[in-house]
């Protein structure tokens, strides 16, 4: 996800692809307008939405289809976890530059060239797999596609803001991840049973050409031009561009808590993933169509949770709506060591889904909502580069402690501790943010 030779968006034109700037009246109108019509009458928005959705279905190939490969050649399930740490470390670096970046550069052409870079890298591996397991490419490849997927993250948080109006950020975010849990309940499905027939590197392939077809259509995209007030004033170095978002994460009361306490929940829940599939296939015996089958069945939480958020923060408030989110993570997962039966795994993963929907979703939201256009970019990476800053070793450490302890008791640990953390919020001003 390098964002490649795009124009400068301080350059008229940087964000219309390549239509004149328009002033600030005017893109306080068009704005406005946007926010007006129903979300799926705007021709910009539904060409994004399907862009994203077709990208989450190959992504969720990739979910599977990576801690199998390493499954399989390996046996180890904290060999699994290292891959998933290498790759999250990755991210956290590029975090740092990401929102630098995005805040200067055309946000259409960074989101295809991330998708580009993306199908080329995935493309290899099952190339490289026709001659024969190379775990080691996996650990070369994951970091690179990690990196360039948190460029195009933090431009996907900045691009939604610039195709809908404040008022309908919830909902488009909202409808944005319960379409793509829709492609993630089809694509982990598909994933196990191609991996099933043709094994994990032809899932990895169908990935790769799922970015492509994104690239393609957002192509199609136009997104609303900054204005003069929105873009950003001089050039100033990285570190300083980090500085300037936590020094907003800093002075906002709400968003300085939920920093702290989801860099505590990121180091807790990264390795899920691994730990969900190695119990499945080690701890009850199953194939890899039965672990297809449990993501996909799990990915129905994350289309409720998503459908749900708007109305729920509508009638709860913010506060209210994260913190139980985080709670109902927390218990989920401190069942999903113990479950013994595939349709109580499914469930539990569905519920951790659906919340984890719910709880993420008002994240982004409050954040886009209460940061000012030319700092998002920044705000969201400084975010990010705090909230996983943790993340990777967690998952090296939670999946090492299953293999040394077994998944039950480090579930339940881990679940208990995420229960903890909503309690805590409780404590901050989480607790009376935005209540009706």
């Amino acid at each position: 996800m390098t964002h490649g030779a795009a124009r400068r968006a301080d350059e008229p034109g940087g964000e219309s692809g390549g239509k004149p700037g328009r002033g600030p009246s005017e893109a306080a109108a068009d704005d406005g307008s946007r926010g007006a019509r129903p979300l799926w009458r705007q021709r910009d928005f539904g060409i994004f939405w399907a862009a994203q959705t077709l990208s989450v279905l190959g992504d969720s190939f990739a979910l599977i289809a990576l801690p199998l490969l390493v499954l399989e050649a390996t046996g180890s399930v904290a060999r699994m976890g290292l891959l998933t740490a290498v790759g999250g470390a990755a991210s956290v670096v590029a975090a740092v530059f990401a929102g630098a970046v995005v805040d200067r550069v055309d946000r259409r052409r960074l989101l295809i060239a991330c998708d580009l870079v993306r199908m080329g890298l995935y493309g290899v591996i099952p190339v490289v797999w026709l001659f024969g397991p190379q775990i080691w490419l996996l650990y070369a490849v994951l970091p690179l596609c990690e990196a360039v997927g948190m460029l195009f993250a933090v431009g996907y948080v900045t691009g939604v803001r610039a195709l809908v109006g404040t008022g309908q950020l919830t909902e488009a975010n909202g409808r944005l991840n319960a379409t793509a849990a829709a492609a993630g309940v089809l694509g982990p499905l598909c994933a196990g049973l191609v991996a099933a027939w043709s094994g994990p590197a032809a899932a990895v392939g169908v990935d790769a050409a799922s970015f492509g077809v994104s690239a393609m259509c957002l192509f199609f995209v136009r997104f609303r031009s900054r204005t003069p007030d929105e873009r950003p004033g001089r050039r100033t170095g990285l570190w300083q561009d980090l500085r300037t978002g936590i020094a907003f994460l800093h002075g906002h009361p709400v968003l300085r808590s939920l920093t702290v306490l989801l860099f505590v929940f990121s180091f807790l829940t990264l390795g899920l993933n691994d730990l969900v599939i190695y119990h499945l296939k080690y701890d009850l015996g199953h194939d890899d169509g039965t672990v297809g089958t449990v993501m996909a069945a799990g990915a129905l939480g994350t289309i409720a949770g998503a459908l749900l958020v708007a109305r729920i923060r509508r009638r709860l408030g913010f506060g209210p709506t994260w913190t139980c989110s985080v709670a109902g993570c927390g218990l989920a997962f401190a069942g999903l060591g113990w479950a013994r039966d595939v349709p109580v795994v499914a469930a539990l993963s569905a519920v951790f889904l659906a919340c984890a929907a719910m709880g993420g979703t008002c994240s982004m939201s409050l954040r886009q909502e209460v940061t000012p256009e030319h700092l998002l970019g920044r705000v969201t990476s400084a975010f990010w580069t705090l909230h996983y800053a943790a993340a990777p070793v967690g998952a090296a450490v939670l999946t090492w402690a299953a293999e040394e302890q077994g998944t039950a008791p480090v579930a339940l640990a881990a679940g208990a501790t995420c229960v903890l953390l909503a309690a805590t919020a409780l404590l901050t001003p989480i607790r009376g943010a935005g209540r009706p």
